[in-house]
């Protein structure tokens, strides 16, 4: 199974590990070690620690450059919706960490490999075993290709809640009428593509573009935000 790993790294992610020991150990649970007492396995829990403590500084370090104007609290609540149990699990899924795990044969019964806690568990120690393995920097590459695209698709969106930001920017001194217009939209119906501008005051302060209203309104607002503190207005 290590080496069907393997494969499916350097397939999919250009990786290719020095000491496939560490990328065993990550992927081995408790229980299947429990199972085969004899062969000197180790489970992934201590490589898990680590590489939460990893993920939780090179996803702090990004947002922390790609959003200079968003003040702590919220960059505390868009690290935290990254960086919790249901992202990590689905982080697991599109890799396919699934289907390498090394179960015991109750766990595997009552169906723990699609378990969303086990799932987030392996994605830590995954990172945990590269960056040991390779170091930071091949970890700061495998995370921009499976975590940071999402910030773009506006998975987090919900964290950061850009249009209450410009609301409560624009309305400081009074109140102000903001509009968001869809200006374009194109492409098939199974990947739409939206372009919407917001107002304030029936001016066009910013624009966005997403796959969703929603996510396209969020990034006019992020636009809006970006140009208005610039100018200090």
């Amino acid at each position: 199974m290590t080496k069907q790993l393997e494969e499916n790294l350097a397939t999919n992610f250009g990786i290719h590990f020095d000491n496939p020991k560490l990328l065993e150990e990550a992927f081995t649970q408790a229980s299947y070690v429990n199972e085969h007492p004899n062969q000197g396995l180790k489970y992934y829990e201590r490589i898990e620690f680590l590489g939460d403590a990893v993920l939780q500084l090179t996803v702090s370090e990004y947002i922390y450059q790609r959003y200079p104007e968003l003040p702590q609290g919220k960059l505390s609540r868009l690290r935290a919706a990254m960086v919790q149990e249901d992202s990590f699990s689905k982080f697991a899924l599109e890799c396919n960490f699934d289907q390498y795990i090394r179960l015991g044969h109750g766990e595997e019964m009552a169906g723990a490999r699609k378990r969303p806690s086990l799932l987030c568990d392996i994605f830590e120690s995954f990172i945990g075993a590269l960056y040991l393995d390779q170091g930071k920097a091949a970890v700061e590459k495998f995370i921009s290709q499976v975590i940071f695209p999402k910030l773009d698709q506006g998975w987090f969106d919900h964290a950061v809640d850009y249009k209450t930001s410009l609301q409560e920017f624009l309305q400081r001194n009074g109140d102000v009428d903001i509009e968001y217009v869809v200006i374009d939209e194109n492409g098939p119906d199974n990947d739409r593509q939206y372009q919407v501008e917001v107002q304030a005051d029936e001016r066009q302060i910013g624009v966005g573009t997403g796959t969703s209203k929603k996510h396209a309104e969020m990034q006019a607002a992020e636009n809006a935000l970006t140009k208005l503190r610039q100018v200090g207005k």
